[in-house]
């Protein structure tokens, strides 16, 4: 038994041992890989042409992938600022102030988080059925225009909205009378938004 513990203590001792080479084998190999991105990193600067190269990758992908999800119809703007007609914006909360659609359904709300309001959440929550829809595509600036109108239980409502392959986006909104509202933000995906429903205005 003793012949047994002194063997095992032995095995341990040298497992440790390997243990604590490995590790410091290791981490001077990071360090060494660090130093040498940095260096190259540091040696080598992206031209304009590459930028530009490496700037038009991404808004071709970003473009490819916003086509797909648009043609989804699952997608909300969630607002950043509301817009007047004359062009005075007020902040607002995203997640409150948004236009949603969801295949031939879609919501429009307003809302804030200082008051009551007609939907509960200190704005206006209109919420029906898609009855037209037209998507244009501009290959050379990579913008999305969307035009569709929503019957809801508030009104007819034309909607006109312009998302960017950087998923910045902005949406007119004229309903039966002379006014119009902008929302202004970015566009998102059904399932990745966190946006609060209120209660249908009526």
């Amino acid at each position: 038994m003793v012949c047994f513990l002194i063997r095992f203590i032995d095995i341990k001792s040298e497992v440790m041992k390997t243990i604590k080479i490995n590790t410091v084998s290791f981490l001077l190999a990071i360090s060494l890989l660090g130093i040498s991105i940095n260096s190259f990193s540091q040696e080598y600067k992206l031209t304009r042409q590459e930028k530009q190269e490496i700037k038009k990758v991404r808004a071709t992908s970003n473009f490819n992938i916003l086509d797909s999800l648009l043609n989804t119809k699952q997608f909300v703007l969630e607002a950043e600022y509301l817009q007047d007609k004359y062009g005075n914006r007020i902040p607002v909360v995203t997640s409150l102030n948004f236009i949603k659609l969801n295949g031939s359904t879609g919501v429009l709300q307003t809302g804030s988080n200082s008051g009551l309001g007609y939907n509960g959440v200190g704005g206006a929550t209109a919420e029906g059925t898609v009855s037209i829809w037209e998507i244009s595509r501009d290959l050379k600036r990579y913008v999305f225009t969307i035009h569709f109108g929503l019957i809801t239980n508030l009104g007819h409502y034309d909607v006109l909205m312009r998302v960017g392959s950087d998923n910045n986006a902005s949406a007119d909104i004229t309903g039966l009378g002379p006014g119009k509202l902008t929302w202004v933000g970015h566009l998102k995906a059904l399932n990745s938004s966190r946006i609060f429903k209120g209660q249908n205005s009526i």
